[in-house]
């Protein structure tokens, strides 16, 4: 849109430097000449409870050729009255069949619709082809549309996720009393993503909405085990256990809870992943959502049993140990 060719027009390029030096403007010679060959509207006739507009203009012999136009006075105020011949060039050319302006700025817009392929792929695919283009220094490219939607939902998506993390801290935080305990539970957080980037890869899935919101909801769910194992292991301290042994403990009392909760949200999401047919309705959406919660499960579920109970060692002091 916006490279149509329109109808012949007469195009004027004004002179400037010979305008200036006669005491003119160029905003005044072209309201002379728009107002000789469109007319000027100079007062409203009211008849019959109707207003209609009094526009004045030359008569129609004086202006119906281009050469009438080039013989135009710009200046009938004058005492020496200069045609428009005389300070600017007048020829006939097509003009644009509309101009489209976003942001003040001259558009063209050129639209394409996206089939067999991802929004993402085909996005890198026209931003090769613009970077390979020999488009003028002073001309400015953009990608909208779909694109600049999805930009804006993954900004969207990003500070959901992060605002998702925050409040899961703040609540552990308050519920353990501690800074420290709260944040070896968060730790299971980007154990969960490194299971969803592997499960996203291995599916060759594309990053999208749905597969953020997959993130957030892991962000909620995957915290649960490492609360489970950790505050097991603040019990069997409080008892009197020493640290090693009540990291064992919990490690052997909890496995088994942990592996069946996860195998059940696991089984449960299952479902969603598997579709019947290409026809299958809605599978688009909903197995990409599926695929990230589950990977992300699987493998935050396998490290949390092994990394959690080790960086709670590393960030808790057994206090049943012997001063040296």
């Amino acid at each position: 849109d916006g490279v149509e060719v329109g109808n012949p027009e007469v195009q004027l390029y004004f002179d400037q430097e010979k305008i200036s030096s006669l005491g003119l403007s160029v905003s005044q010679v072209a309201n002379n000449v728009v107002n000789q060959v469109l007319g000027k509207v100079e007062t409203t006739v009211h008849w019959q409870d109707q207003k209609m507009d009094l526009r004045v203009r030359t008569i129609e012999s004086q202006r119906d050729s281009i050469e009438d136009v080039r013989n135009l006075i710009i200046n009938p105020q004058s005492d020496a009255p200069l045609r428009l011949v005389d300070v600017a060039e007048v020829k006939i050319a097509e003009g644009p069949g509309f101009i489209l302006r976003r942001n003040q700025d001259r558009t063209v817009v050129v639209s394409a619709d996206v089939s067999g392929a991802a929004l993402n792929d085909a996005v890198e695919t026209v931003k090769s082809i613009v970077q390979n283009a020999n488009i003028h220094p002073l001309v400015a490219t953009k990608i909208t549309g779909q694109n600049e939607d999805l930009e804006s939902s993954n900004q969207s998506m990003i500070f959901a996720l992060s605002l998702a993390v925050f409040l899961v801290y703040m609540i552990l935080a308050s519920q353990f009393e501690s800074f420290v305990h709260p944040f070896v539970i968060l730790f299971s957080v980007p154990l969960a993503f490194i299971g969803a980037i592997w499960a996203l890869y291995l599916t060759g899935t594309s990053i999208s909405v749905v597969v953020f919101i997959g993130l957030i909801m892991l962000a909620g769910i995957v915290v649960n085990n490492a609360i489970v194992l950790i505050d097991i292991i603040k019990q069997l301290l409080e008892k009197g256990s020493l640290l090693n042994e009540a990291i064992i403990e919990a490690g052997r009392s909890r496995l088994r809870p942990i592996i069946m909760t996860t195998m059940t949200t696991v089984l449960g999401l299952l479902p969603m992943v598997i579709t019947f047919g290409e026809s299958s309705a809605g599978a688009e959406i909903r197995a990409p959502m599926a695929v990230t919660v589950i990977g992300g499960l699987l493998v935050s579920t396998f490290l949390t049993l092994l990394v959690i109970p080790v960086m709670f060692s590393l960030l808790t002091r057994d206090h049943h140990e012997e001063p040296s």
